[in-house]
């Protein structure tokens, strides 16, 4: 989709060429804006805003949190929730996406399905694995069914917020099962909003007059 404002696609070459092209353009702020889980992004970002000095914040959708009748059991990472499976063969729902899925070759006696936007390559070295590519969002009719006729007894999502995915959370609440949810692992010293009109108002906040003369 075309954007009324110049865009630029493709890597910077981490926080060092990042912060070469901030410095380039004369920028006065960096909005972090990527996804929950990117982290490499998100520390990139960090890190170059604080070598160029210029103003930073990053945008975050809101997480979800636990309803009654869920059964989560939070880790923080998905190395972390690979050992969370535990010994006896389970059937497992992948909903993590393909760059992370290799942790679960530690644990190759589950039956996976697993679901992502793009093939999982290589395939995973587990003798039980059905991949399923697609793209949301998820209705959480669609996810009930998809679970039911799948036999799943657990699911692995990491914690990303937003409605889009939200309804095999929902899904999984209503068919008591248990989730092994991922949490975000957010720099503590960064500041946070969780809309874009939060955004929009820090943004005005950050032009003002007063901001500028350093009142």
């Amino acid at each position: 989709m075309a954007q009324p404002v110049p865009v630029r696609s493709g890597g910077f070459g981490g926080s060092e060429g990042l912060s070469n092209f901030l410095r380039e353009e004369n920028f006065e702020l960096l909005i972090d804006a990527t996804h929950p889980f990117a982290a490499r992004i998100s520390r990139n970002a960090s890190v170059a805003a604080a070598e160029t000095g210029i103003s930073f914040f990053s945008l975050r959708r809101p997480a979800w949190k636990q309803e009654p009748g869920d059964r989560w059991t939070t880790v923080s990472s998905v190395a972390e929730a690979a050992g969370a499976l535990g010994e006896l063969p389970r059937r497992v729902f992948l909903a993590i996406g393909r760059q992370e899925a290799f942790h679960f070759e530690s644990a190759p006696q589950h039956h996976y399905i697993i679901r992502s936007v793009d093939p999982v390559t290589p395939p995973l070295g587990v003798p039980d694995a059905r991949y399923i590519l697609a793209t949301g969002p998820f209705e959480e009719p669609a996810e009930r069914e998809l679970l039911t006729e799948n036999r799943i007894e657990l699911i692995v999502a990491k914690n990303s917020g937003g409605t889009a995915t939200y309804g095999k959370i929902a899904a999984a609440r209503a068919l008591g099962l248990e989730v092994i949810m991922v949490e975000r692992q957010q720099p503590a010293d960064v500041r946070t909003v969780g809309t874009v009109e939060e955004a929009l108002g820090l943004v005005d906040h950050v032009f003002s007059p007063e901001m500028k003369r350093g009142v």
